[in-house]
């Protein structure tokens, strides 16, 4: 088992190794490997076990009776995927999350989870905060969908990054084509507005990462 990940998972934010190591020598869990593009979780499927992802991405999809889909969001190794499912009322999965290449994710079932928090306060604050934080970002996308224009929807998600890190310099989330995917946009209309605002100078673009020089000027592009 490789901990790095693990250490740098949300969920065992402030635990180190060797607490980490003695934990999950007490939790049931199971390391399960996916191949690209198979489904982890299916919507509206019973929630009965939270992933952390181990190595690989995964994508969070949404589809509707009328054949559209959103793409919700990337997750990478460390994330989490199911806790506000699992800890739902419904517990049911609102999304499908399909495999976005070869993935190994960490399998632990609910009442073992729950376990878990009951043995460590830490674990069950980090887990509070995760689902928390989750909640916070789905109003966030609610909001990035408000915006009609393509050139609105990258300045909005530039500057909500650039706020949460407290960081002028974005790591695009994988690459051009699944960011465009995230916000439900071509990728060439996207990669033509960012050649516009690169020249511009609002952005400097060195994949995989976009340097915002100005701002203000991505505000003006909101309104």
């Amino acid at each position: 088992m490789d901990y790095s990940v693990l250490e740098n998972c949300s969920l065992f934010s402030g635990v180190s190794v060797s607490e980490l190591k003695e934990v999950l020598e007490e939790t049931p869990y199971h390391i399960l490997s996916f191949d690209k593009g198979e489904l982890i979780f299916r919507l509206m499927e019973s929630a009965l076990k939270v992933g952390i992802i181990l190595e690989g991405s995964v994508e969070i999809q949404k589809s509707f009776p009328n054949g559209s889909q959103v793409n919700v969001s990337v997750r990478l190794p460390g994330e989490i995927i199911g806790p506000a499912a699992v800890f739902s009322k419904t517990r049911k999965y609102p999304c499908d999350i399909v495999s976005l290449e070869s993935v190994t994710i960490m399998m632990i079932q609910r009442d073992d989870l729950l376990r878990l928090m009951q043995k460590d306060v830490r674990i069950l604050e980090n887990l509070t905060t995760e689902i928390g934080s989750a909640t916070y970002m789905l109003q966030q996308r609610l909001e990035l969908f408000s915006y009609s224009g393509i050139a609105q929807k990258a300045a909005y998600w530039l500057l909500m990054q650039e706020r949460q890190k407290n960081n002028n310099k974005i790591h695009i989330p994988g690459s051009i084509s699944k960011w465009a995917m995230i916000m439900n946009v071509s990728r060439t209309s996207l990669h033509r507005e960012l050649k516009r605002l690169e020249n511009q100078s609002v952005i400097s673009y060195t994949p995989p990462v976009i340097t915002i020089l100005d701002s203000n000027a991505l505000i003006d592009v909101l309104s």
